[in-house]
This record gives C-alpha cells, sequence and structure tokens, in this order.
C-alpha cells in the first residue's frame, strides 16, 4: 500500500476527531528494539478511524508510526516486562510481525482492545449489514401494524346487520319480514282486527302534536300523510306570501301606470 506522507501527517495533525487516544506502551516502531529485552517506549497513540497514529508526546507534530487496522485481529498477550497490561495487533499477511503494546491499567486495556476492534472497514461494514437487517424488520413491523389497526378501524365503522324484524318504515307501516304465510295472505285481503282503530289512534296523537308546533320525525308521528302534512305547512306559508307579494306588486304597478 503507497500512502502520501505529507497528507497522512495532515491527517493525524488535522482537528477531525479522534475515536480513542492515550498513552501506550510499546515494543515495536520507529526507534524501539524489536527483541523481547527492555521496558519499552511511552508514546501517545491517537486513533482515527482504521489508522493508529503514534507521537513522541501528546504536543508531538509529527507521528512515529502508522497502523492500517485492515486484516488484523486484536488480542491479549504478554509482555516483555511483567506486570504490563499487554494486548497484540496481529495482522493476516505473512511476514509482518505483531504490534504489541501495553496499557497502563486494566480499564484502559480493556477500552483500547473494543476500540482497535471496532476500527476495521470490515467491521463497519458487518455493522452496517446489521442495521440495515433491523431496519427492514422495523418497516415490516410498522406496515403490519398499520394494517391491523386499519381493520380494526374498518371493523369499528361497519354497520350492524339489519334485523329482519327491526320497525323499518314503508310507507307510513312497519312490517316485519319474518312473517308466517297465514299473516301475508290475511294482510293481502282484509285487514286484520283492530287495524283500523290502531291507525285512528296514530293519526289522532300526530294531528294533536302537529297542533303543539313537535317534530314529526317521532315513533307516534311516523305514518306519510303526517309527513306529508307536516312538510306541507310550510310550503303553503311560502306560497302564501310569493301570492301576497306578487299582489302588492302588481298593484303598485297599476297605479303607476294610471294618468
Amino acid at each position: 500500500m503507497k500512502l502520501n506522507e505529507r497528507s497522512v501527517a495532515h491527517y493525524a495533525l488535522s482537528d477531525s476527531p479522534a475515536d480513542h487516544t492515550g498513552f501506550l506502551r510499546t515494543w515495536w516502531g520507529s526507534g524501539t528494539a524489536p527483541g523481547p529485552s527492555g521496558a519499552g517506549r511511552r508514546c501517545w497513540f491517537v486513533l482515527k478511524g482504521n489508522l493508529l497514529f503514534s507521537f513522541e508526546s501528546r504536543e508531538g507534530r509529527a507521528p512515529l508510526s502508522l497502523a492500517v487496522l485492515e486484516g488484523c485481529t486484536v488480542e491479549l498477550a504478554e509482555a516483555p516486562v511483567p506486570e504490563e497490561f499487554a494486548f497484540a495487533i496481529r495482522f493476516s499477511a505473512p511476514g509482518v510481525r505483531p504490534y504489541l503494546l501495553a496499557a497502563d491499567g486494566p480499564a484502559a486495556q480493556e477500552a483500547w482492545v473494543k476500540a482497535l476492534s471496532r476500527a476495521s472497514f470490515g467491521y463497519m461494514r458487518l455493522v452496517v449489514r446489521e442495521l440495515e437487517a433491523q431496519l427492514r424488520e422495523a418497516r415490516k413491523s410498522l406496515a403490519s401494524h398499520r394494517r391491523s389497526s386499519c381493520r380494526a378501524a374498518a371493523s369499528r365503522c361497519k354497520p350492524p346487520a339489519p334485523d329482519h324484524c327491526s320497525p323499518a318504515l314503508e310507507n307510513g307501516h312497519s312490517p316485519c319480514k319474518d312473517r308466517s304465510p297465514g299473516s301475508t295472505a290475511e294482510e293481502g285481503g282484509s285487514r286484520p282486527s283492530g287495524w283500523a282503530s290502531l291507525e285512528w289512534e296514530v293519526q289522532g296523537s300526530a294531528s294533536l302534536l302537529l297542533g303543539r308546533g313537535q317534530s314529526p320525525v317521532s315513533p307516534e308521528t311516523s305514518c306519510f300523510s303526517t309527513l306529508h302534512d307536516w312538510y306541507g305547512q310550510e310550503i303553503l306559508e311560502l306560497r302564501q306570501g310569493w301570492l301576497k307579494r306578487a299582489r302588492v306588486g302588481r298593484a303598485g304597478w297599476e297605479q303607476k301606470d294610471r294618468p
């Protein structure tokens, strides 16, 4: 892999936010001995994306080393110096030595191992795929919930089935659909006993209510003739008013036409 040193150094020193920073001891890098002896070198490390930079100090202006965290694994390891919280970055490419590092304590060691394990492009691609799968499942669940809500709302708004014996009005009468054949034949011939008296009572009560100025839309005034008379009163009043205005207007025109 070829990298532009100036571009890399500019990115390392830029104001872009770092994913993780801290002091680590290293036994691999510029100016350090690769052997197992020695205490190693304490450097300031900065992780940006999948690039791990090391500096001489926190205020260093030029990176000492760079590790591209692709095709590698991060695991705990033993340090050359006892009582060191060490871990190693091992690359899958042949001939590449592990990058041995050590933190100041167990908490820092755990934080660095997590940050370095999640820095590769392959890990981010797996995370994106997992998030896309969760998004698809959430959309399916939302669509299913909306369909069930629409069905529930439609079932609540659906009118109830009509009752066969409900008092539906037919020309002022409320026949029952479940009558026996005998009653149908009786209706086609002569009316049953008491029918005339019942009709007289309904019409009488209707005229009484109309005289009181009540509405005809009620069980007592539901016959057709009553409704006709009720709404006909308004039409008669309008017609009488129109005729009166027409007569007044005609009389006025006749007076104007007189010499």
